[in-house]
């Protein structure tokens, strides 16, 4: 995956209300596999199916992983948080013992069904598979292990500075990439809403890029954000009428 060099503008703006406020709780812990990808500086880990870009300067760095179908749910998981422990009692020779890392699902592990599931096949479904950015998973296994038996859980995910909004797509077709997003981290439903027109429901177009099929130039616009954990927020106004198709825009609040 190509690293971008693309700097986005980034403007904050603090509009908003919630609809809703019940914190995002951790899961209960699953067995599961580990791999890694990327290179040793996680270079190979950017842009990724979930489309946050360059995970450097968007805030997700090298804590970051791909999962496999079962777990990746056609992108509704993009943006979730795992908190992953290697299982030393089932493979002591590889795991690290006592270390645990918290990862964001930026990318997808696709199956490979010309190999078996338990000999390279590890994405392949239903298999529950994280394939880590390298320098993760060197937090919790020895490197020539290559896959290790894991424990996780979901978590909450703590970002730092408010949800972001970037604006991209042409005239009649807004493709908005939602962006760091704390809590639960993963988004159930989004809606647009011109300041000349009323709400309408977008579509996940792919990963984390929500579409809408409205002309919207010259508009401010506001969304209303609902997480899979169904807390929702409404950011009024947080992209100007003066907006351009490439511009980020930050709101100064978080989910909880």
């Amino acid at each position: 995956m190509e690293k971008s060099s693309f700097a986005p503008l980034i403007v904050l703006v603090c509009f908003h209300f919630a609809v809703s406020a019940n914190a995002f709780t951790a899961s209960g812990w699953t067995k599961a596999h580990a791999t890694f990808y990327g290179g040793s500086d996680a270079s190979g880990t950017m842009g990724g199916a979930c489309g946050y870009g360059d995970l450097y300067s968007t805030g997700y760095g090298t804590r970051t992983t791909a999962l496999s179908t079962a777990l990746f749910n056609n992108g509704a998981s993009c943006g979730q948080c795992y908190r992953i422990i290697c299982d030393y009692q089932t493979d002591p020779r590889w795991c690290i013992k006592g270390v645990s890392i918290t990862v964001t699902a930026t990318n997808f592990c696709p199956p490979n069904y010309a190999l078996a599931n338990d000999n390279g096949g590890w994405c392949n479904p239903p298999l529950q598979h994280f394939d880590m950015a390298e320098p993760a998973w060197l937090k919790i296994g020895i490197y020539s292990g290559g896959i290790i038996p894991v424990i996780y859980q979901r978590v909450p995910c703590k970002k730092h500075g408010g949800v972001r909004f970037t604006i991209n797509g042409r005239d009649y077709f807004e493709l908005v990439l939602i962006s760091n997003v704390a809590a639960a981290g993963s988004i159930q439903s989004v809606s647009i809403k011109g300041s000349n027109t009323g709400w309408m429901t977008m579509s996940r177009n792919w990963g984390a890029n929500w579409q809408s099929n409205s002309y919207l130039n010259g508009q401010s616009l506001s969304f209303q954000v609902t997480t899979t954990d169904g807390q929702t927020q409404v950011f009024t106004d947080i992209v100007p009428p003066n907006w351009t198709f490439g511009q980020t825009f930050s709101s100064s609040v978080q989910f909880s």
